[in-house]
């Protein structure tokens, strides 16, 4: 082939390349989430340049404290994210630039081996968060050719800058959200999620006539904690609670800090019968694990009050009907 046909063919390619980069760029500009951002992406890059498999390496911890929580995670980014220290996520881009291999069993004792099945060459290109390295798109093909260290990187480069940019302002967008959202302490939905949600719930009830309960919670004895082990004990005392609270409530209730050392579970289509039980299967947990503060297992119970709504009540009076059984419930309780 001459040198002029050669020219031709790779602005033919070029052109290829710049238009497949301008889809996926416009694609990912309309997303409104980070999670549909990702799978966006990932998807329509491994779809338009007919790779093997894509992944996301994403540095631990995270960069924003909300990343990879359960707020931001799905079925669909455990399997296609992987975390990884930032010592070794700096090892594939020392330059700042992406990274070409087809020489893949270098990485055995530094990713896991299965995002490299039936790979033979793989590129890593940077991601950054304001100026900061902070993850690597993993791609992976086939053909031992495909990314061969010695081609060049400038449209991976390229599409380097585009990801991280839209990835930076959806990240910082939902970071703005999600503080305006949830308490920084626990990660629990905040006082005005909580009131959205009862709200939500209580117009459906209206509505349709499906019920709606709720739990009003305090963590026993807290000020004695504080006065005791001091504040730093009285905050992962805190945490503690409202992350067990999370993991015992069904994937439809919501958790919220309320105030202080009152939390607000919502129960959707609970009827009083549902609650009570609720109440006792929580309040009877805490009472038979303890909490592990430094060398000591401390004793951290609550107290907790359930009641249905009766589709009448304003938000205001439901939650003080069960602040009121929640004291019925601490004044039964032994000490």
């Amino acid at each position: 082939m001459s040198s002029l046909a050669q020219l031709i063919e790779n602005s033919r390619t070029n052109e290829a390349i710049a238009k497949k980069l301008f889809e996926i760029e416009t694609e990912i500009l309309s997303c409104t989430s980070s999670k549909e951002l990702l799978q966006t992406l990932l998807t329509m890059i491994k779809t338009k340049f007919q790779l093997h498999d894509i992944h996301l390496l994403l540095v631990d911890p995270p960069p924003l404290n909300y990343m990879l929580s359960q707020v931001a995670q799905s079925d669909w980014h455990k399997q296609h994210t992987r975390q990884i220290s930032a010592e070794r996520l700096a090892l594939f881009h020392h330059d700042e630039k992406p990274m070409l291999t087809n020489e893949l069993a270098q990485f055995d004792c530094i990713l896991p081996v299965n995002l490299f099945t039936g790979a033979k060459s793989a590129a890593f290109i940077p991601v950054k968060l304001e100026g900061k390295l902070f993850g690597s798109l993993l791609l992976t093909d086939s053909s031992k050719g495909r990314f061969a260290p010695d081609l060049g990187t400038m449209h991976l480069e390229q599409l380097a800058v585009k990801v991280s940019l839209c990835l930076s302002n959806v990240l910082i967008r939902e970071q703005l959200e999600y503080m305006a959202n949830y308490d920084r302490l626990t990660g629990a939905a905040n006082r005005r999620l909580m009131e959205a949600t009862i709200a939500d719930e209580l117009s459906r009830q209206k509505r349709y006539g499906v019920p709606f309960s709720l739990l009003f919670i305090d963590c026993n004895k807290f000020k004695q904690i504080n006065d005791t082990y001091g504040h730093d004990c009285g905050d992962k005392v805190l945490v503690y609670v409202a992350n067990q609270l999370k993991e015992l409530i069904r994937d439809n209730d919501r958790c919220f800090r309320y105030a202080g050392d009152e939390f607000v579970i919502t129960l959707a289509s609970q009827r009083q019968r549902e609650a009570d039980q609720a109440a006792a299967r929580l309040t009877r947990f805490f009472a038979t694990h303890q909490m592990r503060y430094q060398e000591l297992l401390l004793p951290v119970t609550i107290s907790c009050g359930a009641i249905e709504s009766n589709g009448q009540q304003t938000m205001d009076e439901l939650l003080k009907l069960a602040d009121k059984a929640l004291y019925r419930h601490k004044a039964e309780q032994p000490g």
